[in-house]
């Protein structure tokens, strides 16, 4: 098990401009990640307007990895299948080309949303679910098709509100994978709180799919602990689909069982990349650092 960081987890800092994404891989090795995940949303690797591939800034990242001693373990980016018509066409497309871009990084995984971050109760039903399930799975399908021309496996995250759960995400995999056998779990241990699920029964009940995991913790609130946001915001408290108050933590300092849950890892075999994801209010350097040695102190490997 290899533990590092997710770019996601410093994003302001290289979005302030304080860290290249070469210093953020640089830092990230310096500070004990074994492996680092890109998160495109402070950096990009092609053009924004004509959307041609930056080879020189793709050579430069892997360069970085290559002199600090780390490797660069996935491409998480954003992804909407939930839409119809020419708006999902597009959506399709530039999912496809962030294939490409993955594929162009060396990378043999990349993991794309399917759906945005929170609905209302009353449009997160199971029937809801179940309406939207043949576009988005048709889409996804799509989308792993191609990236297995590119020897890329397409990864689903169990993300937000309406595509988690053990049941929603198990129904994706299985549909996509059965015309691709492209298809795989992006594990992520802090997220499935978002739909009030345990995490640790999360891990049993999939861990052996997961391709990918990452590593989270949260503060958990039972009552309302002031400056919460209707819909999720890095830092701020938000609520889970039932209601629950939940904002990011330190990895290990939150409410969370994290050794419960690397034990959970390790018992179901678990070998593959663990990536930090930090999103909480503290200054994000520091507690990256500290999540990172924490989650390798936990799994025995410092």
């Amino acid at each position: 098990m290899k533990i590092g960081l997710s770019s996601y987890s410093i994003n302001g800092v290289i979005a302030r401009g304080e860290f290249t994404l070469e210093g953020a891989i640089d830092w990230a090795a310096r500070n004990g990640a074994e492996v680092f995940e890109m998160v495109p949303f402070a950096f990009r690797f092609d053009d924004e307007v004509s959307g041609k591939i930056d080879m020189d800034k793709i050579k430069s990242a892997k360069q970085a990895a290559k002199d600090a001693g780390i490797r660069l373990c996935n491409y998480s980016v954003s992804g909407n299948l939930l839409q119809t018509g020419e708006e999902q066409e597009k959506e399709v497309h530039r999912l496809c080309h962030e294939v490409d871009i993955a594929a162009e990084l060396g990378l043999s995984i990349m993991r794309h949303d399917i759906g945005g971050w929170g609905r209302k109760l009353e449009e997160n039903t199971a029937m809801d679910f179940a309406d939207m399930f043949p576009r988005m799975t048709e889409a996804a399908i799509r989308v792993s098709e191609h990236a297995k021309k590119r020897g890329v496996m397409t990864l689903l995250e169990n993300h937000g509100q309406f595509v988690n759960g053990t049941d929603r995400v198990q129904l994706v995999i299985d549909a996509v994978n059965k015309e691709t056998g492209n298809y795989g779990l992006l594990l992520d241990t802090g997220n499935i709180i978002c739909v009030d699920e345990d995490p640790i029964a999360f891990v049993r009940m999939l861990a052996k799919q997961a391709r990918m995991v990452h590593l989270k913790d949260f503060y958990v609130r039972k009552e309302n602990p002031g400056d919460t946001t209707p819909n999720y915001q890095q830092g701020a408290w938000f609520t889970s689909k039932g209601g629950t108050f939940l904002r990011g933590s330190i990895l290990g300092q939150g409410d969370l069982d994290v050794p419960g849950t690397i034990k959970a890892l390790k018992e179901a075999g678990y070998k593959g990349d663990v990536a930090i994801e930090f999103e909480g209010m503290e200054d994000p350097c520091y507690a990256s650092s500290v999540s990172i040695n924490n989650a390798r102190r936990l799994a025995g490997t410092l």
